[in-house]
């Protein structure tokens, strides 16, 4: 019987050709229905246009292909479901930047947690939310993989209302970080590679890491410590492995926002998030200026790359591998998911989202137990995922004090602000996003 992979948000141009582009390598899927589904239409056609150079450059003639602004008809009879949502422009994004840096707390991403995230998860979740009612509906049993951020975020506040569907996160920081640390050390092929990574999204950790079954980290910290060049690729990274002695799997620029080390004070920035060699070292606005460039340059860009052939051999996302283990020719695929945590991680809050080791194959996901992380990682992770969980809680009841209280303990934001400013702050926050919160009770924080 042919199977269905629905694409939520299929204008994710990026995404989308290279997630389906992965899925027909499979044998499993040449006869595949694949259904684009994006609410612009624009954005859509050029997508549809990439599946279709995909589909005759492999010769894919048995795949069937749907093309829709509907969601139910995208959505309806599907096994596999692959959601890349992005929720307003860069009209309110700049808002998750401009006022945090206004009070001083300055923001590189902002696409995870900290005030900015956690305002991108309140415009955001409410859509996912509609999506799971429709997937309970039409498709109750597909496999739900979310490409969108703030992963952990959405990816709990899903799980927690919709705990019969089975939804998991996924993210390429975890096998992208694994081959950095590969190159360093000089591994040349990934499977001599092996290692166990756990913890929340953007803030997981190499628990331990392998070079043919030997510990890889002595080579790590040598490369580290002796090769400036190394250093000050990641420099964000690198301290944080020097002081915590694990390396976590996010970039320098993501991770100087999760803690009050490197952004709290303008030298700090200057010496750890301007400098450093690597991709996204933690430039302020970084992401806000990386939307507003794509928001006038998506269609050329978008017309540039259809001119490229995209290769046809696999890439290195999860998605396809997942979906094939699952309900494809069944071969087992052992990847990094976010989870509830069903006692996955001992010391991390229970039913929070967590990202660890998940088994996927005909039995659908089986998540590892991890047991618990080291003390210090434990500490610095528990603090984030309890912010998380009670930005969640906000969204859910409406509470504008719980999604304060959130920010309230945010590291980076309470290492810079007052309880009187950090209130203000969330206030002009709230009032900014106003046009995504209809479904608060009230958009002021009292005293």
């Amino acid at each position: 019987m042919r199977k269905k992979i629905a694409f939520i948000g299929a204008g994710s141009f990026g995404f989308t050709r290279c997630l389906v582009r992965d899925l027909l390598t499979f044998e499993a899927f040449n006869d595949v229905e694949i259904a684009l589904m994006d609410i612009n239409a624009e954005r859509l056609s050029f997508a549809e246009t990439a599946v279709k150079t995909i589909i005759a450059d492999g010769k894919y003639d048995r795949v069937k292909l749907t093309v829709t602004m509907d969601r139910v008809e995208a959505l309806r009879g599907a096994d596999g479901i692959i959601i890349t949502i992005l929720q307003g422009g860069p009209k309110v994004f700049r808002t998750d930047i401009e006022i945090p840096a206004a009070y001083k707390v300055d923001i590189n991403v902002g696409d995870t947690r900290g005030p900015s995230g956690i305002f991108r998860m309140l415009r955001t979740l409410p859509v996912m939310l509609d999506i799971c009612q429709d997937i309970r509906k039409y498709c109750p049993n597909a496999v739900v993989l979310n490409y969108t951020n703030p992963m952990a975020m959405l990816c709990s506040g899903m799980q927690k209302q919709f705990p019969d569907l089975n939804i998991t996160g996924l993210c390429h920081s975890v096998q992208g970080t694994a081959e950095m640390l590969a190159g360093w050390i000089g591994a040349k092929d990934m499977k001599d590679i092996t290692y166990v990574c756990a913890g929340i999204n953007h803030q997981a950790f190499y628990l331990d890491f392998k070079w043919k079954g030997k510990d890889a980290y002595p080579l790590i910290h040598r490369a580290i410590t002796t090769k400036p060049e190394i250093y000050n690729a990641e420099q964000v990274r690198n301290e944080m492995y020097l002081a915590l002695n694990y390396y976590v799997t996010e970039s320098s620029g993501h991770n100087s926002e999760y803690n009050a080390w490197f952004r709290k004070r303008p030298d700090l920035i200057e010496k750890y998030c301007t400098n450093g060699t690597g991709w996204n070292p933690g430039l302020h606005a970084y992401i806000l200026n990386t939307y507003s460039k794509r928001e006038r340059s998506w269609r050329s860009l978008s017309r540039a790359e259809l001119k490229k052939h995209l290769p046809i051999e696999r890439g290195k996302e999860y998605a396809a591998n997942i979906f094939n283990a699952i309900f494809g020719d069944g071969t087992p695929f052992e990847f990094n998911g976010n989870i509830p945590n069903t006692n996955l991680i001992d010391n991390l809050p229970a039913n929070a989202c967590v990202e660890v080791p998940v088994l996927a194959s005909r039995r659908g996901l089986d998540a590892f137990h991890v047991g618990a992380l080291p003390p210090q990682l434990a500490l610095l992770t528990n603090i984030s995922s309890q912010c998380e969980e009670l930005a969640i809680q906000g969204a859910l009841t409406g509470d504008p004090n719980k999604v304060f209280q959130a920010v309230m303990f945010d590291p980076l934001t309470s290492a810079v602000l007052s309880l009187a400013e950090i209130r203000e702050m969330v206030n002009r926050m709230l009032a900014a996003n106003r046009p995504f919160l209809g479904y608060f009770k009230s958009l002021k924080v009292k005293p």
